[in-house]
């Protein structure tokens, strides 16, 4: 039996990654640059998650922004240069444990100080800009 697309969870999870974008927002210029990065990383992984949810392929999905980005690609030509556009978004370093663990940085820093060069609302709206993408993809499904 070929597995049933679900519009339903899928729009669920595009709501969680509006949640998240918009939490991401509230807290840009407030001192703390990579929980800006770690919360625009969750929005835009959901925001993936839910793109594949409307194959209804989730458990053949590949893990991480850029592996279902391609993936994406794959299976649905409309979405053609979208690991292009997560890769932008990626190359920030966005990353779910970069932006929170000190072991990933050298001795002293902190991941709160490793993001405080990073051009926190240039990359939220790149990713709006993905997930308002996204968001399309799912509404038209």
């Amino acid at each position: 039996v070929p597995p049933v697309p679900s519009i339903p969870e899928a729009q669920r999870w595009l709501r969680q990654a509006q949640s998240d974008l918009q939490a991401a927002h509230n807290d840009v210029e407030r001192h703390c640059p990579n929980w800006v990065v770690f919360k625009l990383h969750q929005a835009l992984e959901k925001a993936l998650v839910a793109a594949v949810l409307c194959h209804g392929e989730a458990l053949k999905a590949p893990m991480g922004l850029m592996n279902l980005a391609q993936w994406l690609e794959v299976v649905e030509p409309k979405l053609r240069g979208l690991a292009k556009e997560v890769e932008r978004v990626h190359s920030c370093r966005m990353d779910d444990k970069v932006t929170q663990y000190p072991s990933y940085h050298p001795f002293p820093i902190t991941p709160s100080e490793a993001f405080h060069g990073v051009g926190e609302m240039e990359v939220l709206k790149w990713v709006e800009g993905v997930l308002e993408r996204l968001k399309d993809h799912v509404d038209g499904m």
